[in-house]
């Protein structure tokens, strides 16, 4: 291996820890959305807003790497799929961000009136999701496909369990008009939820096209005769 190759592996190596970093970053924002709903403490949501800054600064400079690798170094198969997929990934890392933000916003509106109902599912859903994003990172950075598609799987468990909240809250409000308003907040937060689930499966999908170069993310339909 001559040094033009070992300076692009560390620079590869390089975007490969930032990209863990962000799914770090990620899943500790997910983790502090959820204890603030659960204990009903507004002191997460400070750290929250600062790491949302930090995963975008991480998705820009993730981003300028991968345009001076592509510019200096001219990869061409499977290190160019890669570099691709490194930079929808950190697009959807960015978006679950995002999520989890809005979460905090319901978050903060709900802890400030009584409960609706005892928390069961949407924790449980956030764990699953958490560890589906963390999955389908390390999937991608071993370049794992089988590990990949069991994080697609698991997709229809995080579906499921947010028609559960939905199918609840609904009889909780025809039971109580007066819950309507928290009821439908909580069926927005499992939705942001079921939201960073796809965004995981699309992480997981684009470890299928960095190591076998098929793009899986929407099946193809036979050709309209004209």
């Amino acid at each position: 291996m001559d040094a033009h190759e070992r300076q692009f592996d560390r620079e590869l190596g390089e975007i490969k820890k930032k990209l863990l970093h962000m799914a770090a970053v990620v899943e500790a924002m997910t983790d502090r959305a959820i204890q603030e709903l659960v204990t009903r403490d507004e002191s997460p949501a400070a750290a929250i807003l600062q790491q949302e800054q930090e995963l975008n600064r991480l998705q820009i400079e993730i981003d300028d790497d991968v345009v001076t690798l592509l510019a200096t170094h001219q990869p061409v198969a499977g290190d160019l799929r890669y570099l691709l997929a490194a930079t929808r990934i950190t697009n959807d890392l960015e978006r679950i961000g995002d999520l989890v933000v809005n979460i905090t916003e319901n978050v903060h509106v709900l802890i400030q009136q009584p409960p609706v109902k005892p928390l069961e599912d949407i924790p449980r859903m956030a764990e699953l999701v958490r560890k589906r994003v963390r999955d389908g990172l390390h999937a991608f950075v071993r370049g794992d496909v089988l590990a990949a598609q069991a994080v697609i799987v698991t997709d229809d468990e995080v579906d499921d369990l947010k028609d559960k909240v939905q199918r609840e809250l609904v009889e909780h409000m025809k039971g109580d008009p007066q819950v309507i308003e928290r009821s439908l907040m909580l069926v927005l937060i499992a939705r942001h939820l079921e939201r960073i689930g796809d965004h995981a499966t699309n992480i997981a999908e684009d470890v299928i096209y960095q190591v076998q170069g098929q793009d899986v993310r929407h099946p193809r339909t036979p050709r309209q005769a004209n």
